[in-house]
């Protein structure tokens, strides 16, 4: 006889499930995994990527437009006389030179900030991931746009906080439907811990709150006790050269903010930061110390050399430029090519527009019919906690060439002519469930 067959039989209920998953760890995950999903079209990223594919999908800056070779003698240089300091641990704070520059830069949308108040993380991600971490209890609330960000969706949902969606408008956030959302949250008995908010050129919606709105909004949650996470990655890149003033700027006291290099320099270097009351500070770099130890000090000085050497708000007013360049090529071939039904935002900053598609359209179940027809954009429903946004998808003009953007829209606007045909011929999908907001990944960035 086999030793097999005189093994005992142990194959208890729990034993057969894990047997039957291909993972064979499945038994023993935290239970805030559960609702993590991937980002929808990474499946499709392999071939989204290839050079035939126009992907209007990822919000990658465009780098071609930075100077590389002077860049890369700063970098040598930097290693070489000061490669003892670049190359060793730091402090979780940040490098001093660095916070002070940041300091400097968030004057120009009036913030008054003292350096030790700024902290520098490995992108506003981390930030975000920490916000949420010493804020959120399983349970919890937080209150954020619809759409809003993948990225942070996925952090509040690592923490298990529930999101409840506030409606936008052109103008940005709504302040009836932001009293309305917490009337209604309050009304259940359930504790809200901040609102996050993209003021500036929205990801993914491309608005801008209103100037008008932004004190009222900051009046709204401080009567009701509620701190606001401002995120403003995308505040410099208006196109028109104005800066809006940061609700930071506004409320010191209830407001902590996230700033990032990521868009405005380059985003492979994960440099970004928070500005936060003296006492939230001091949780975050615990918070910090606890997850990374330090941020890479090489990469921090590479920032600021960049700052320090170069004129960088030349450069910026050059991605403004080129920028505002693709915005005008993707509107015009939306215009030009779009079926009626269509609408779509109208940014005048940042990198993104957001369409809403026809009724019966769902733009998550013909986005494999548009990578056929060679093109790529980020599906609605991975912008929502709630899976809404069926009829939606975020279009990325920040990486194309004005050229590439025409021919996407061009072929986006036959797949969409198309998928309305089998609509009326077969009537709409059916919605898929999936659990939980997407992870964030470079295509959803």
């Amino acid at each position: 006889m086999s030793d097999h067959g005189s093994q005992p039989n142990d194959s208890t209920p729990d034993k057969q499930g894990a047997a039957r998953s291909l993972d064979a760890h499945v038994e023993r995950y935290a239970q805030r995994t559960a609702g993590m999903t991937a980002s929808e079209i990474r499946a499709l990223f392999a071939v989204a990527s290839r050079p035939e594919v126009v992907s209007l999908a990822g919000g990658m800056p465009n780098l071609a437009a930075l100077p590389l070779d002077s860049i890369a003698g700063e970098v040598a240089g930097l290693i070489s006389a000061d490669g003892q300091s670049a190359l060793q641990y730091g402090s979780a704070h940040g490098v001093p030179e660095l916070r002070e520059q940041i300091c400097e830069i968030m004057a120009m949308e009036g913030i008054n900030a003292h350096p030790d108040d700024v902290m520098v993380t490995v992108g506003s991600q981390m930030a975000l991931d920490m916000v949420t971490r010493i804020f959120c209890d399983p349970g919890d609330v937080v209150l954020a746009e619809g759409p809003s960000y993948v990225g942070a969706l996925g952090s509040f949902a690592a923490y298990q906080a529930e999101v409840v969606h506030v409606a936008m408008d052109d103008e940005g956030l709504q302040p009836e439907a932001l009293r309305q959302a917490i009337s209604e949250v309050s009304a259940q008995g359930k504790r809200i811990k901040f609102l996050y908010t993209i003021p500036n050129f929205h990801n993914p919606g491309g608005v801008t709150l209103a100037v008008d709105r932004r004190a009222e909004v900051l009046e709204i949650c401080a009567q009701h006790g509620i701190l606001v996470l401002e995120d403003n990655p995308y505040g410099l890149l208006g196109f028109d050269g104005q800066t809006y003033p940061a609700l930071r700027s506004l409320d010191p006291e209830n407001v902590v903010y996230l700033g990032s290099f990521s868009k405005t320099f380059a985003s492979g270097l994960r440099v970004g930061w928070v500005l936060a009351p003296h006492a939230v500070r001091e949780k975050l770099v615990l918070a910090a110390e606890s997850a990374t130890l330090c941020p890479p000090t090489l990469n921090q000085m590479i920032v600021s050399r960049y700052l320090t050497s170069h004129d960088w708000q030349g450069q910026i007013k050059i991605f403004r430029e080129q920028y505002r360049e693709r915005r005008d090529a993707m509107l015009g071939a939306l215009e030009q090519h779009m079926p009626e039904g269509c609408s779509w935002t109208r940014p005048d900053g940042g990198f993104y527009v957001w369409l809403t598609a026809p009724e019966g359209v769902d733009t998550k179940a013909m986005l494999p019919r548009a990578v056929t027809q060679r093109v790529a954009y980020a599906s609605g429903t991975g912008f929502y906690a709630d899976r809404l946004g069926s009829r939606q998808m975020r279009l990325s003009f920040c990486y194309p060439t004005p050229e590439r953007i025409r021919e996407g829209v061009r072929r986006l606007a036959n797949t969409l002519t198309d998928e309305m045909e089998l609509v009326r011929t077969f009537g709409s999908v059916p919605q898929r469930a999936v659990q939980g907001p997407q992870a964030p990944s470079p295509d959803t960035a």
